[in-house]
């Protein structure tokens, strides 16, 4: 058996190495079985796996995963593009009717995002991916645990709106009722993060919120009070699904309700990985651009 240690990136062989993923941690059972603590490279999943059940991934063969995962990025951000900039035409024929196209200069003023993660590196990543999409935001990393503690604070403090509550979660391996929390890694802490922030702001239009990670209690977090959530078929989404989903109500005007069709279909996962609710846009169109 390979030395498998904390920092590799590795695949489940009983899974056919569908999912690279990080050791993040080491550890015995109970029974004194030598047990990895994994978190999934771009799949927002934790995962438990006895050692022997590991694969290095090869250099080569994770340079290729890589590209796959970027090559899905940037074409979620092309679509972004292309839809923003027909939006923006159409909000500013609305702001200033009369105006022919190009007359005059508008500015945007987007929703702006709280996005708190438990998982640093797929913050990084999302933070990198608000700065290229022009999203005002600001994150930070606390444990999936700490979120409820510390998201009222954040939310007075931030005061944002748009919320992200997101990290790592997963079902207990062996589960077989989905409908029971307690079977989730961290599915109870997002739904009692949702309802402090609830507490804070209750109107679901005032301050929209995306919470929950792979395969989490989609129900429960809705409940709880948020716009959108993960995940209705429990199956993994990916780590820059929530941005695309803050995204879209970021860029559309607080007059119009936005198709759920719309914001679902803007993710990498899609309908099986996220949910929601019609909630309105957080974008405001300015005129006239200054010069200064």
């Amino acid at each position: 058996m390979l030395d498998i240690k904390v920092g590799d990136i590795v695949g489940r062989k009983s899974y056919g190495l569908d999912i690279y993923f990080k050791v993040i941690d080491i550890c015995e059972d109970d029974d004194e079985k030598r047990i990895a603590r994994l978190k999934g490279l771009d799949m927002r999943l934790c995962a438990n796996s006895p050692l022997d059940d590991l694969a290095k991934i090869e250099p080569n063969k994770l340079a290729d995963y890589w590209r796959m995962t970027m090559t899905k990025n940037h074409e979620a951000m092309r679509r972004v593009y292309m839809r923003r900039q027909k939006d923006r035409e159409t909000f500013l024929m609305r702001s200033v009717p009369g105006k022919e196209k190009g007359e005059m200069e508008g500015f945007d003023v987007p929703g702006r995002v709280l996005h708190i993660d438990g998982d640093g590196d797929y913050l990084d990543l999302c933070m990198t991916t608000y700065r290229q999409l022009q999203i005002p935001a600001d994150g930070l990393n606390i444990p999936e645990n700490q979120q409820a503690q510390k998201v009222y604070n954040l939310l007075v403090e931030h005061r944002p709106d748009l919320l992200v509550l997101t990290g790592h979660d997963g079902f207990v391996k062996g589960t077989k009722d989905f409908s029971d929390i307690n079977n989730y890694y961290n599915s109870s802490h997002f739904v009692a993060a949702v309802k402090e922030a609830r507490r804070y702001e209750k109107s679901r239009d005032d301050l929209v919120i995306f919470a929950g990670a792979c395969q989490s209690h989609y129900e429960s977090l809705l409940g709880a009070g948020a716009n959108f959530a993960s995940s209705p078929q429990r199956v993994l989404i990916h780590a820059f699904d929530p941005v695309f989903v803050v995204e879209k109500i970021s860029f559309t005007s607080i007059y119009d309700p936005i198709s759920l069709q719309d914001i679902i279909t803007s993710t990498i996962t899609g309908f099986d990985g996220i949910g929601g609710m019609e909630t309105r846009g957080r974008y405001r169109m300015g005129v006239p651009r200054s010069p200064y």
